[in-house]
């Protein structure tokens, strides 16, 4: 029997007989997920719980153990966990594999499976916001981390021309478009001017985060390159327009930040821990308003 509002909000909720699922990281307090996949199972009318699970460092395979002995049903994992967990799980999707990276984990049949939503996420977004398919189209991305892996790969498998990585770790660089096979290479900010996407991937701009660039933004991008026939994309969601988005718009290209790749890939890890369609819409909703009251 699954709960109604009204039980979901009653001092009986939840229960003994409530599923479970969460998210482990460090920091972790301040992280939206419990409140999106919430939402999602308030739509749905399922009687699931998400909670948040401060882990340190270190820790993630024996959370992970915590996970199959008391019978967890998925984990959304964010930093410093994803690689960890990536070694730690039974097997991987495919992308995770390639990724060495997983940020959602599924308990079936009492084995964990690791996949990573974050490329999948961040295509939804695309396609549900700007309405942008990047296939033919040439790709800047900046940076080489996580999340700038996870966007590269899912690039190239949605049949992007060309995949151009800007990183100051050239290194770090060449191995982060090795993921977008012939289409991947190592750029230079001269690149910019000819990316008809272009994805700032990093923390920068975050609220709290600093920049040594000359303009509030990674020092590897310089706005005045930025100009109308472009959409330009920064994965940071807080604050919703970064220093970056605010010189992209006065050049007259369109924008957009990270709230979408974030709403569309905890989407995808509830689809994955219920088997169920989602209600992408009330999850938009919850992290609007989160993030409305989270404004000074």
């Amino acid at each position: 029997m699954t709960p109604g509002a009204e039980e979901r909000r009653s001092p009986g909720w939840p229960s003994g007989r409530s599923r479970v699922v969460g998210v482990i990281g460090d920091p972790i307090r301040h992280s939206l997920s419990p409140l999106l996949h919430n939402a999602a199972f308030d739509a749905m009318g399922l009687d699931w719980v998400s909670v948040a699970f401060e882990v340190p460092a270190g820790a993630g395979p024996a959370a992970l153990a915590g996970m199959r002995a008391l019978g967890i049903a998925g984990l959304s994992v964010t930093m410093p966990h994803k690689e960890d967990a990536a070694r730690t799980v039974d097997r991987c999707s495919p992308d995770a594999e390639r990724l060495g990276a997983v940020n959602c984990v599924t308990l079936e049949g009492g084995e964990l499976v690791g996949d990573s939503t974050d490329g999948p996420g961040f295509l939804d977004a695309l396609a549900s916001g700007p309405g942008f398919d990047p296939g033919g189209h040439r790709c800047v991305v900046v940076g080489a981390g996580g999340a700038a892996r996870a966007v590269i790969l899912a690039l190239a498998g949605a049949g992007a021309a060309e995949v151009v990585v800007l990183n100051r770790d050239g290194a770090r660089a060449a191995a982060a478009a090795g993921l977008a096979g012939e289409r991947g290479r190592v750029g230079s900010p001269a690149d910019l001017a000819g990316g008809e996407l272009v994805v700032q991937a990093t923390p920068v701009g975050m609220a709290g985060v600093g920049s040594d660039g000359p303009h509030g933004v990674h020092p590897l991008v310089d706005p005045a390159v930025l100009h109308r026939d472009q959409l330009v994309v920064d994965i940071v969601y807080h604050p919703a327009r970064t220093p970056l988005l605010v010189r992209a718009e006065a050049a007259g290209a369109r924008t957009a930040n990270g709230l979408g790749m974030l709403v569309h890939q905890a989407a995808h890890a509830v689809r994955r821990w219920t088997g169920q369609d989602v209600p992408v819409s009330a999850m938009w909703e919850t992290a609007n308003r989160a993030l409305a009251d989270r404004q000074p």
